[in-house]
């Protein structure tokens, strides 16, 4: 198996408050349909999916527990950063951690969605991060 990701898929209670908030971060959906949504995410794509509709194509009993996943957003200063979080809290996210200096000698801070996925979002100044927002780790 390559090592690529192509899809990010993420389990909403309420899928047209989910869009709403991903919409007031400035994403635009490429794909609409009755209980999915896709949004183009570089060379791969994150999609909303009712909750209990993904647990079933999925085969999983959904017990509401923490998924044990964050999705991480890298950009190319910490000003940047700073510019994201008060975005996400204009559009309703909760910042579990306000933006700051970390001890590997970044610069990140933590948001969650209104349905409770989480968000890194970071600057690194030891990767390098490409014109179209990918990055090259190490």
């Amino acid at each position: 198996m390559e090592q690529r990701v192509s899809l990010v898929t993420l389990g909403v209670a309420d899928l047209a408050r989910a869009r709403r908030f991903y919409e007031a971060l400035g994403w635009t959906p490429t794909v609409v349909a009755d209980e999915i949504v896709f949004f183009q995410a570089g060379g791969g794509a994150v999609v909303l999916w009712d909750r209990a509709s993904l647990a079933a194509d999925s085969e999983v009993t959904d017990d509401g527990g923490w998924g044990g996943i964050t999705l991480a957003h890298n950009l190319g200063s910490p000003e940047e950063v700073d510019a994201v979080i008060r975005q996400a809290r204009e559009a309703g996210a909760t910042i579990a951690r306000e933006p700051g200096d970390t001890s590997w000698g970044g610069y990140n801070a933590v948001f969650h969605d209104p349905d409770g996925h989480i968000w890194e979002i970071a600057h690194n100044p030891f990767w390098t991060l490409g014109p179209d927002g990918s990055i090259e780790v190490g």
